[in-house]
């Protein structure tokens, strides 16, 4: 096999010969479970509607790889052939079409159809919590429509195993940058009235624990089940206790206004945190709810965890240590996309001939290696900045937020780059060490941009050229690009001879 992350649980299989299907295997929890499954010794089929997705997981090698569009029986049938159990991950947080409920009705019946047909022995799926007495019509629009999706896979001939889990406590988890960023940016905080709701997190490592696991029961299961680290806290709890490991002391105050405090809290995560508002909002909609474990049945069909449930505070501590330790193996950016599909067009592809097109082209020769260029270019964005003009970089940030993008909201890892990952309000799209670099951008703008950095060695040298292409959309984008221009001659220029002037004195440092 080829190497992949360091699996976090200790678990080996009892059937080990069973297939495993995992959709949303690009996702946040996606793709935290597939190490573990082949950890365990199974056969995984991982599936995602672009198969290019799983160009930037380590193992990728190992599993087999499967494009469906889970909305058409076709796809959906081909990817359940010869497969024993099959996880639904998938939920599309920032969808806010009117149809988006009736699509993932109509996807989770296609999934148990599939299933049935194939007769799979068991349906994974991870749900979330709310009070099980509460009417349908009275949830948040996406917490409802899990809730569909839950009562339509257990309806179906296939046994399903509904887990359903509040807060995903975890590096990269939306939840917890949420929870991280509202506390390290603000100092005292006023909330709506339901930051005094109770709520129960689980730790990332038992919601994979509980997910393995029920890949591997002895006799198929179809029950839904609530899963929590045991102990119930307030949302401001969960606020408190991140501060004071953290060494930070914050306060919140509850604020009961009769206005629509899920779509203004929502909007204001979005400012203040990397999630985007479209994300956000639906986050802080399911805040709206108590989120505690009513029952602990599942203790019946998978023991708790070996050592015990991890609380919150212990989650927080591994979560921090994670992302100092390593940066995050997955994250919640790496699903969240503007552009879905498109995220490999690039503006030299052919598809693009006719089409305006405005660059900005800056080059330059330097006597460095082109390795020395590339650890400046492959770590620029996040906390390391754009090289240039930082109080402007943060003015179109914050203007981006404002209008629902996702502005200057870091990146995975300070110093590693994967296709796929977020760098700000970019995406990686493609990545040639240590030559090439394509980021395509997510903010609000009308049309499709890009910024490009190539390093190519020559004779004792290497030539260094720095690109920002866009493609504008009516006459709204033709105005954008030309108001941008003043802007624009000042930025990129300074880009380049600060990455050169840090790459050589970087060089020059190590050298002593």
């Amino acid at each position: 096999m080829s190497s992949s992350p360091t699996p976090t649980l200790d678990y080996f299989a009892k059937n080990p010969n069973r297939t495993i299907l995992v959709t949303g295997a690009s996702g946040y929890v996606g793709g935290r479970l597939i190490p573990e499954l082949l950890a365990a010794g199974f056969s995984v089929r991982a599936t995602s509607r672009n198969i290019k997705r799983f160009d930037r997981f380590p193992w990728k090698d190992d599993v087999e790889l499967a494009e469906a569009d889970l909305g058409e029986a076709a796809d959906v049938s081909r990817i359940m052939q010869g497969v024993n159990v099959a996880f639904y991950l998938v939920h599309s947080m920032g969808d806010k079409g009117e149809d988006f409920e009736e699509t993932e009705q109509k996807s989770a019946e296609i999934f148990a159809d599939a299933a049935d047909n194939a007769e799979v022995d068991q349906i994974v799926y991870l749900s979330g919590l709310h009070p099980r007495n509460k009417p349908l019509d009275d949830l948040s629009k996406h917490m409802r429509s899990g809730e569909r999706v839950a009562r339509s896979f257990l309806a179906a001939q296939t046994p399903a195993v509904v887990f359903r889990a509040a807060t995903l406590i975890g590096s990269g988890s939306a939840s917890f940058e949420i929870i991280r960023h509202l506390t390290q940016r603000l100092p005292v905080m006023v909330a709506p009235g339901w930051i005094s709701n109770s709520i129960e997190p689980i730790a990332i490592r038992d919601a994979l624990y509980y997910l393995v696991c029920a890949a591997d029961l002895d006799s198929a299961v179809n029950q839904q089940c609530d899963i929590g680290c045991g102990t119930t806290y307030r949302f401001a709890d969960l606020l408190h206790i991140y501060g004071q490991s953290q060494g930070l002391k914050r306060r919140i105050y509850s604020l009961p206004i009769p206005l629509p405090m899920d779509k203004l809290s929502g909007g204001w995560i979005g400012l203040v945190t990397p999630v985007p508002a479209r994300l956000a909002v639906p986050l802080a909609q399911s805040m709206a709810e108590n989120a505690i474990t009513e029952e602990h049945g599942i203790a019946k069909i998978i023991p708790d965890p070996p050592g015990g449930l991890i609380d919150y505070p212990r989650a927080v501590k591994l979560a921090v240590q994670a992302k100092d330790a390593r940066g995050v193996p997955t994250s919640w950016d790496q699903s969240w996309t503007k552009f879905g599909n498109s995220a490999n067009d690039l503006a030299t592809d052919p598809d693009w001939a006719g089409d305006s097109l405005y660059e900005d082209v800056r080059s330059a020769h330097s006597s460095l290696s082109p390795e020395d260029i590339w650890r400046v270019v492959e770590g620029i964005g996040g906390d390391n900045g754009w090289y240039s003009a930082p109080l402007l970089w943060g003015i179109r940030g914050f203007m981006d937020k404002i209008f629902g993008g996702p502005g200057l909201g870091g990146r995975r890892d300070p110093h590693r780059l994967e296709i796929g990952d977020r760098v700000d309000w970019w995406r990686v799209a493609q990545l040639e060490r240590p030559h090439r670099l394509i980021l395509k951008a997510e903010m609000k703008i009308d049309g499709e941009a890009w910024l490009t950095f190539d390093v190519q060695a020559n004779d004792n040298s290497c030539t260094y050229t720095q690109r920002a292409s866009y493609s504008p959309t009516g006459l709204s984008g033709r105005i954008y690009w030309r108001s941008m221009a003043p802007f624009h001659a000042f930025i990129f220029p300074a880009m380049m001879r600060s990455i050169l002037n840090t790459a050589e004195k970087s060089a020059h440092d190590g050298r002593k």
